[in-house]
């Protein structure tokens, strides 16, 4: 976060955020945000009281974003939160409208640059509403698209998420095939098992063996992984 000297009576306060998968995929980095709020202030004649920035970080939930904290604390009467869009400030309807009513509260407006509204008319207002619902309808439509993408992909018999223990990734480098070593001690875990010993005492006996586990050594925790998918 960074502190700026101020001489306007009119001071903006800006939040940019960005995860991984949105900086990839919008091309709006936290740099570009932060030019762009700041040519907002420059246009409008305000200063900028200070800069926060979250980066990396999901715009599901407010209370895991320290920088969206402070700006909100920094947010006083007749100051403005400036941010790049609404989906920057959060992809929660009922989150964004908290900070809608929490600045308020404090006599502070909202500004969103893409979508060019601000919460200092009774129209914008009801268009930030809007705008609101609109980022976390858009941000429910990707989760969407990715579980099925997922689904379909697995259903093809496609590699998602880890590799299963017993299995190994095929030449084409996307498949899965059977790893016969793995599937090997499979059998033996699933005999020791059948003949009464614990998960415990499995993975002690597999440690004096020649049989060795994908880390450093075996744990009955990944005995119990072993048997529950087998």
């Amino acid at each position: 976060m960074k502190k700026l000297k101020t001489e306007s009576k009119q001071e903006a306060v800006i939040y940019i955020r960005v995860s991984t998968t949105q900086q990839a995929v919008e091309g709006v980095s936290l740099d570009a945000q932060e030019a762009k709020a700041e040519a907002w202030c420059l246009l409008n004649d305000y200063s900028v009281k200070s800069i926060h920035r979250d980066e990396g970080i999901s715009g599901r939930k407010t209370n895991n974003r320290p920088a969206l904290a402070k700006a909100l604390e920094d947010c006083t009467n007749g100051n403005a939160l400036v941010v790049y869009s609404i989906s920057r400030l959060s992809r929660s309807t009922a989150d964004t409208l908290a900070i809608g009513d929490k600045l308020k509260q404090a006599g502070a407006d909202l500004v969103s640059i893409s979508e060019k509204i601000d919460t200092t008319s009774a129209a914008d207002k009801m268009v930030f509403r809007l705008m609101a619902v609109m980022s976390e309808f858009e941000s429910d439509q990707i989760s969407e698209r990715v579980s099925v993408g997922m689904q379909y992909k697995k259903s093809k018999g496609g590699l998602v998420g880890a590799v299963p223990y017993g299995s190994q990734l095929a030449a084409d480098g996307d498949t899965l095939e059977p790893n016969e070593k793995e599937q090997e001690i499979i059998k033996i875990v699933k005999d020791l098992k059948r003949d009464g010993m614990t998960m415990n005492k499995i993975s002690i006996h597999l440690n004096t063996t020649t049989h060795h586990p994908r880390g450093k050594k075996w744990y009955p925790e990944q005995i119990k992984r072993i048997l529950l998918a087998a």
